[in-house]
């Protein structure tokens, strides 16, 4: 990954495909329900939309990115809000247009930090806290989703319901397990042991080094110890309110197209579609999420036009949007260090007599 071509080809092929499965969405969603569905009856479905609804849309699209800003500057001490919504924009533009796209976008969240003065050290404790409380977050949703639905009194199996149970008992211990071992000594010495037994199981050839893991673990608990015990808080808030504003944005999207399939429903629609955007053989798992979130809301009822345009409709609103958005982002920063550095080259120029 280190030779450019071949971070530009990858970049172009991942592009394609993502490209090619939303151009044959329709084709994929027959074989994944078995029903068809054409690309003039999703456009029926976009012209119903009311400038009400898209401004809607706007305003909690827009609500979520500025929930975020509270998790950087949770994890970032002296951050300021508009820093921080900069510094999402940009990093999130960059990271939807390549795949593997997060080591850009760390890459660009150090040079615009360093732009502003933050020392690479408290950077990096600052990637790493916001890293790990989107990632645990990610195992919660699913664990959401499905107690929403077993709940909700959906019809379900009882090898599924067992199966759901058991598995988003064991995502929330994985959560809990982690969030201790970051917070207290004991905890995080008594995890390294055992990642360090369980790596000790491992064929030789791919077996780590003796204590290469709970050395690991010690070394990314010490870096983020301090912001994790006084700003948990900050960082739970600000994605609690983050993914709630993402999930209401999902909600407008399926009232807007006639597909809600119910509360609960739409919380497991919401977490699956979160997931399926960690799929790395296209930028944001573009293609794949709307394709899975089309099969889960036919698969709660939803009619198959209304399911498409309503998946379509928030990939467009959590992913395309977020390019330009994160362009002219990217382009003020510029803009304004140019300056910056214009004005500075000037005082330091000696006064002519």
């Amino acid at each position: 990954m280190k030779n450019k071509w071949v971070q530009i080809g990858l970049s172009v092929a991942s592009l394609a495909l993502a490209a090619t499965l939303v151009r044959f969405l329709p084709q994929i969603v027959a074989a994944l329900t078995g029903k068809h569905v054409s690309w003039t009856q999703i456009g029926a479905q976009f012209a119903r939309l009311s400038w009400q609804m898209v401004a809607l849309m706007a305003v909690v699209w827009l609500a979520s990115l500025l929930a975020y800003t509270f998790v950087l500057t949770a994890s970032l001490p002296g951050l300021t809000h508009s820093q921080a919504l900069t510094l999402n924009a940009a990093g999130s533009a960059v990271s939807n247009l390549l795949p593997f796209g997060g080591a850009a976008g760390v890459a660009m969240t150090i040079a615009m930090t360093k732009g502003w003065g933050f020392p690479l050290r408290a950077v990096v404790v600052s990637t790493l806290s916001s890293g790990i409380w989107n990632t645990m977050f990610r195992f919660v949703l699913p664990a959401v989703g499905i107690v929403a639905l077993l709940l909700s009194g959906q019809e379900l199996s009882p090898a599924v319901t067992n199966a759901g149970w058991v598995g988003s008992l064991s995502l929330l211990a994985l959560v809990v397990v982690v969030a201790a071992a970051l917070y207290w000594d004991r905890a995080a010495a008594v995890l390294g042991r055992a990642l360090d037994a369980v790596a000790r199981l491992l064929p030789r050839g791919v077996r780590p080094a003796e204590h290469t893991l709970s050395r690991a673990l010690e070394k990314l608990r010490a870096d983020t110890s301090e912001v994790v015990r006084h700003r948990w808080r900050g960082l739970t808030l600000g994605m609690v309110f983050f993914l709630g504003l993402q999930w209401l944005l999902l909600v407008c999207c399926l009232q807007a197209t006639g597909a809600y399939p119910g509360l609960a429903q739409s919380i497991a629609v919401f977490a699956l579609s979160r997931v399926l955007t960690t799929a790395l053989v296209t930028p944001s798992g573009t293609g794949i999420m709307e394709a899975g979130t089309v099969g889960a809301l036919v698969f709660f009822g939803a009619p198959l036009d209304s399911a498409t345009a309503a998946a379509l409709l928030f990939g467009f609103w959590t992913y395309t949007v977020e390019i330009p958005f994160g362009g002219l982002a990217l382009g003020a920063w510029a803009l304004l260090r140019r300056r910056e550095n214009a004005a500075s080259a000037s005082d330091k120029e000696p006064i002519s007599r």
